[in-house]
């Protein structure tokens, strides 16, 4: 209905173009026929009965013209049809009103036959009734074609509409079979115009499995690495309940004590691994953060610990500002990650020290060096693997530290590298591209 009002209207504006166009060259036929009628009489102070007759003749008794000579002024007509200006030689078109109503007029000016030095004018003009009239003649004519045509488009499309979805039964048909298939679904059956949507589907499915995939891991790391502890729990409780003598039961409790701290902590090693991979966290927002002051403030934080481990830690970076693009939270986990490993591996009066240099390229490395037994050349490439720990190594441990810090920076866009100190032991090295966040 909107489409055919707005069509209505197109097509009555069109119709009274083109009515008034034909009304105008009707308008000037006539103006012209009586100049030419008028420029063979004598015309002296009137007009002729027979040029007059013809003049006021009109079927429904408004006849609007005026005859005004140069010399005598007006002839006959109204004397308030005054053109504004007349041409000689093709009629003049104008607007005008008479006794409120609207007018379309034509003037010329013509030679008067007798008296060259004379000039006639000659106004005829009409209202534009007619002219509105034959506009909603067309319209009433082309109504019920447009509403013929509009009723023939709207059953084409539901035809179509209805038709066209018969292509998706197949492809609804695969998808209720299944139950737990996340595979694509695209197909070679798939109309090509719903290939956006289908291939849309097979992405969120994508990222399902990908999360089905990583829970899926978390469960079985879960189960491997608190089987351990938890069946040595099993055990030291037994054992306090076989033999409840105090020497037993606090050896047990002590055993005990130190499982559930292994446990605990493998737990949430294990929940931080999982949030660094999961997808949730592609999209974070980095923002710009100073290194040279985040990491002495995070260090502030470790010094207890460092001397209770008997660790001098320290820190060499330079004065002024270096900016990284990231997030702070996972930065924190990072650097706690890389302290808790050189704090357990470097042994007592040993000396960690965490820096932060600018290469040449820009990028900006934040490492950590440490003078420790350090890591036998052939396991570093193998650091950052889950649940890898060095063999020979009788410290306690999850083997997730690196790996989470392997995590965050792929993150961050950064690269880590672990390679033999000078002294002897480990340094870990991660390189972050230059900042591209704006600092204002």
């Amino acid at each position: 209905m909107l489409m055919l009002m707005i069509e209505s209207l197109i097509t009555y504006a069109g119709a009274l173009i083109y009515s008034n166009h034909v009304h105008d060259r009707d308008l000037a036929d006539n103006v012209s026929t009586m100049a030419q009628m008028l420029s063979k009489e004598n015309v002296n102070g009137e007009i002729s009965a027979q040029a007059r007759f013809l003049l006021d003749y009109d079927s429904e008794g408004h006849n609007y013209f005026s005859v005004s000579s140069q010399k005598h002024g007006l002839l006959a007509g109204n004397p308030q049809l005054q053109p504004p200006s007349a041409a000689t030689g093709d009629p003049t078109l104008f607007n005008t009103t008479q006794e409120h109503r609207k007018l379309r007029a034509a003037s010329i000016s013509i030679p008067a036959a007798h008296d060259p030095s004379d000039k006639l004018t000659l106004t005829m003009a009409e209202t534009l009734r007619d002219r509105h009239q034959r506009a909603r003649e067309i319209l009433f004519l082309s109504i019920p074609a447009q509403a013929l045509l509009i009723a023939a488009v709207f059953a084409l499309v539901w035809y179509g509409v209805r038709i066209g979805l018969r292509a998706l039964d197949p492809l609804t048909k695969r998808l209720a079979a299944r139950e737990h298939d996340l595979a694509p679904i695209s197909d070679v059956d798939v109309p090509v115009e719903i290939l956006p949507l289908t291939r849309t589907i097979d992405g969120l499915f994508a990222r399902l499995r990908g999360m089905l995939a990583l829970q899926e891991r978390f469960i079985a790391d879960a189960a491997h690495q608190l089987r351990t502890p938890l069946a040595g729990l099993r055990v030291h409780v037994e054992r306090a309940q076989a033999d409840p003598s105090p020497a037993t039961v606090n050896d047990a409790l002590e055993h005990i004590q130190r499982l559930t701290n292994r446990a605990s902590r493998t737990s949430t090693q294990l929940l931080a691994l999982t949030r660094a991979q999961s997808p949730e966290h592609e999209t974070g927002v980095h923002a710009l953060i100073d290194l040279g002051r985040f990491i002495p403030e995070l260090l502030s934080l470790r010094v207890h610990e460092a001397l209770a481990a008997g660790v001098d830690l320290g820190y060499d970076g330079p004065s002024a500002p270096v900016w990284i693009d990231g997030d702070r939270t996972t930065l924190q986990e990072l650097l706690d990650n890389l302290i808790d490993n050189s704090l357990r591996y470097a042994g007592r009066d040993s000396i960690v020290t965490v820096a932060i240099t600018i290469e040449d390229d820009r990028q900006v490395c934040l490492s950590i060096e440490d003078n420790g037994p350090g890591v036998p050349a052939e396991f570093l490439a193998r650091l950052g693997e889950r649940f890898f720990r060095v063999p020979g190594c009788h410290e306690e441990g999850t083997g997730l530290g690196l790996a989470i810090v392997q995590r965050i920076a792929e993150r961050h866009r950064a690269r880590v590298h672990y390679l033999s100190s000078n002294e002897g032991g480990l340094r870990v090295e991660i390189l972050f591209p230059p900042a591209q966040t704006g600092k204002g």
